[in-house]
């Protein structure tokens, strides 16, 4: 019998907002993960832990936090846990991406991104992106013990719940940028 976690993509998710910067200068934040906490919903910030940072197979340990409230009746990890990321993409002034890796450093098919270009008119439209292929291990652990229509109803509040982030995520960014300007 199959289930909604074994859907693919999982998630396949992106929100737009227009920067009053330049495409470079866009890139620049976005790529510098260890700002993430200025912006990101869940990310801290974090260190680079391996590579040249910023740049294509460069490793990332991610420092998070999720409160009680986040969809609070999934068994989902609380409180401050860490992630580790491999860049994928770099190329500067217009892609920025990183995959998630498994606790055992595997390559898992759950990629963030940035994307940017030129707004009409001027400025920069910033894309931000997330796409799940196959479920990670993380989700397959949070809906291990959860009937069908308990990981449907998983799947619809965490999408939604990451629908919001990228938004909130992206408002952060624009304000980080055009108050530093």
């Amino acid at each position: 019998m199959s289930s909604i976690v074994d859907t693919s993509p999982l998630f396949d998710l992106r929100s737009d907002i227009v920067v009053a910067a330049t495409p470079d200068s866009v890139y620049a934040v976005v790529s510098d993960l260890s700002r993430s906490g200025e912006w990101s919903p869940e990310c801290q910030g974090g260190e680079w832990i391996s590579g040249e940072p910023a740049t294509v197979g460069a490793v990332f340990r991610g420092e998070n936090l999720r409160q009680e409230d986040v969809v609070s009746w999934a068994p989902l990890v609380r409180g401050t846990w860490y992630t580790e990321c491999r860049v994928v993409a770099a190329e500067p002034g217009r892609t920025f991406r990183w995959m998630m890796l498994s606790h055992a450093s595997e390559d898992q098919e759950s990629v963030w991104g940035f994307d940017v270009r030129p707004a009409e008119g001027g400025g920069t439209v910033l894309t931000h992106h997330f796409r799940m292929g196959l479920a990670t291990a993380g989700i397959h652990k949070i809906v291990a013990d959860l009937d069908e229509p308990a990981r449907v109803r998983f799947i619809e509040e965490w999408t939604t719940k990451l629908a919001q982030d990228l938004a909130d995520t992206l408002k952060l960014i624009r304000d980080v940028i055009e108050t530093a300007a």
